[in-house]
């Protein structure tokens, strides 16, 4: 009887330009792929409700990397200044840095690849999509700022889910339109009755049936180069 592979669980260290960042990686058995998740406005790899969503996807067969984008002495001076959690092109750069990183690690490398950002990290995520359009298959926002993106909208061609609670209308009307500015495939998904962090009973679970579902759709094994 063949014995099923252990799912790995890392604690790791990923180099970026300018600073190394710590981050939780788990990639069950027979992954069907990994998903990047980029926090933001003073958030860290401890989020409990990014923990939540991605114990979720890995029980369903996806890997997770949950990362600080910022370290301790930087979120230190973010907890201070409030700057940080809003300087979308460092946020990016070290995600865009991740994501080559988990392209290059045993454990992940040609593993299909999401991005999913929270608040201000969707917009990091977005422009990791951007910069890595032969990376990045799919991209999932939950109650994020995706117009901080800027004008790396234009350029993504993963598709794209942004997910917005209905009693967070300010952030709704700012997802729409930032929505309305992607070339690529996209949807906004809104969870009746919920506010800006999914704290009502059921919708972070919404939130992850949601995301699921357009990992499932959306995100493939990528095809190997013929020669």
């Amino acid at each position: 009887m063949a014995i099923e592979e252990p799912t790995i669980r890392r604690t790791v260290e990923v180099p970026t330009t300018r600073a190394a960042l710590a981050g939780d990686l788990v990639v069950p058995a027979a992954a069907r792929g990994v998903v990047l998740f980029a926090h933001g406005s003073g958030s860290s790899r401890h989020s409990p409700r990014n923990r939540k969503v991605a114990a979720a996807l890995q029980d369903a067969g996806f890997g997770t990397l949950l990362i600080d984008l910022l370290t301790e002495v930087e979120e230190a001076v973010d907890a201070r200044t409030r700057h940080l959690r809003f300087d979308i092109g460092l946020l990016a750069g070290r995600l865009t840095g991740a994501a080559d990183w988990l392209a290059g690690d045993a454990a992940t490398a040609g593993l299909p690849l999401a991005t999913f950002g929270a608040s201000t990290g969707a917009a990091a995520a977005l422009v990791t999509a951007a910069e890595r359009p032969d990376r990045v298959g799919a991209v999932i926002s939950r109650g994020g700022r995706p117009d901080l993106a800027g004008s790396a909208l234009e350029r993504v061609r993963a598709p794209t889910l942004l997910v917005v609670g209905g009693a967070d209308p300010q952030v709704l009307d700012l997802n729409r339109a930032a929505a309305a500015r992607l070339a690529a495939e996209y949807e906004v998904a809104v969870v009746p009755g919920a506010t800006h962090l999914f704290p009502e009973p059921g919708a972070l679970e919404q939130v992850v049936d949601l995301a699921l579902a357009w990992l499932d759709r959306w995100l493939r094994v990528p095809p190997t180069s013929g020669g």
